[in-house]
């Protein structure tokens, strides 16, 4: 399977749960970058969300 990766618009390469961070105070879950706290698409996110790095 292959893995799901997204590049912010700050330049950061999101590949796994840990460069994600949830945004808080929302019914469903919202994803932003760890760095610049742009939000990532929803899809996006929650596939990355399920990858670990091994």
């Amino acid at each position: 399977m292959t893995r799901t990766t997204y590049r912010c618009p700050c330049g950061a390469h999101l590949e796994f749960k840990q460069d994600l961070e949830k945004e808080r105070g929302t019914p469903t879950p919202n994803w932003k970058c760890k760095d610049c706290g742009t939000p990532v698409p929803g899809m996006t996110a929650e596939k990355i969300r399920h990858q670990h790095p091994s």
